[in-house]
């Protein structure tokens, strides 16, 4: 069965196959007239970008679109969405795509009318009170992968390009108003793009579950998603037009970007700096580097991952779930260290570093130190 719902957790999603149709409907109920969609390269001249402009024209709201975003988005492509957004004189933005077009696209919307540089809105303490609400463009969001959740999410990241670091901007109002989740809209995602952005799901909801700070919500959301990639991400691989298991993709992306509120941890903290280093696919690397990291965690996440193991049906405790994981990864061809990745020894200094600063590592289960950090890196660039 596919499901079609409207839900309102955390805002209002209107889910269900061929629900793009509703497009212009979702804008105007956001209060836009003339949005600008902000998407990636590839997606641009895809037929399905091409049928939400469409939409979007048939409803007298413009066919605009601002597609200048590279698969890792830094600041460069922030600042010409932002002039693209105030040159057309836009009111809105559709942020349309995988992480990286719904990152830039809520960044646009947030950032166009703001006088400080993004930085200053980093994910730290009660820096996102330094924003002006009330020139936050409002937002709806086409997710058009099964992975980050950025479509229910109230960050987003980007890399500062002087020194290539991640930094995840976060703001309340970055939470767009209106989600469609249509998994029309995956269909056509090559393998290797169901296989990241899957695994990227995967990683969220597992250090969610696995971060030490309480938030018996996010918990449970967390466990539900970790069951429903381990039931649905191999179908929709193994088929990419099985509509069914794509819905429940979508469901899991988001149920893993709800779970993270609780903390992510090393997983992420990882793959941050060698995707603003190397620029390797975001989920995919978080992928590679999963079994390094729950190595790493064992000591503290044992008897927590047994529990989450029983309730997916999997037998074996802890060694049950690695086992889990690491048939995924070879089901999905995921490469098997980041040496696989192209990621070399020569920068693990410079990562360590930028590992222990990202708002990631605080809610590992481990304490991150530069010696085990360091160490953790050399596992995920030699090991497998």
């Amino acid at each position: 069965m596919i499901p079609t719902a409207n839900w309102s957790y955390p805002t209002a999603i209107r889910f269900g196959a061929g629900r793009i149709k509703e497009l212009a409907d979702a804008c105007k109920a956001a209060g836009m007239t003339r949005p600008l969609l902000v998407t990636d390269r590839g997606l641009a001249s895809m037929a399905i970008t091409t049928a939400a402009l469409d939409i979007l024209d048939a409803a007298g709201l413009g066919r605009a679109i601002f597609a200048d975003v590279d698969p890792n988005p830094n600041d460069f492509n922030l600042a010409a969405g932002v002039k693209a957004f105030n040159d057309g004189g836009h009111d809105g933005v559709i942020a349309f795509g995988g992480g990286s077009g719904l990152d830039l696209g809520k960044l646009v919307a947030f950032m166009a009318g703001q006088t400080r540089p993004v930085e200053d809105f980093e994910d730290v303490g009660d820096w996102w009170t330094r924003a002006n609400p009330d020139v936050i463009a409002p937002i709806v969001a086409v997710p058009t992968t099964a992975g980050t959740g950025s479509e229910v999410g109230r960050a987003g990241v980007v890399t500062i390009s002087r020194n290539h670091v991640k930094k995840i901007i976060f703001h309340p109002k970055i939470l767009p108003t209106v989600t469609i989740c249509d998994p029309e809209l995956t269909v056509g995602m090559p393998k290797t793009i169901t296989a990241g952005t899957g695994m990227d799901a995967l990683a969220h909801s597992l250090e969610a579950y696995s971060s030490p700070f309480y938030h018996p919500m996010s918990q449970g959301i967390a466990l539900e998603g970790m069951r429903l990639v381990k039931e649905y991400l191999p179908r929709a691989y193994a088929d990419g037009s099985d509509l069914e298991a794509r819905a429940h993709m979508m469901s899991a992306a988001a149920m893993g970007a709800v779970a993270f509120q609780k903390g992510l941890g090393a997983i992420h903290a990882v793959s941050h700096p060698v995707g603003a280093i190397y620029g390797t696919h975001h989920g995919t690397t978080n992928a590679a580097v999963m079994p390094m990291v729950l190595r790493m965690n064992r000591p503290a996440i044992e008897e927590r991952i047994a529990a989450a193991a029983a309730y997916l049906g999997i037998p074996g405790g802890f060694d049950g779930f690695y086992g889990f994981v690491m048939d995924l990864r070879a089901e999905l061809a995921i490469p098997v260290n980041l040496a696989a990745m192209g990621v070399g020894t020569d920068r693990i200094d410079e990562m360590t570093a930028m590992a222990l600063e990202d708002p990631s590592a605080g809610g590992n289960p481990v304490r991150m130190t530069a010696e085990n950090t360091r160490a953790l890196f050399e596992d995920c660039i030699s090991s497998a």
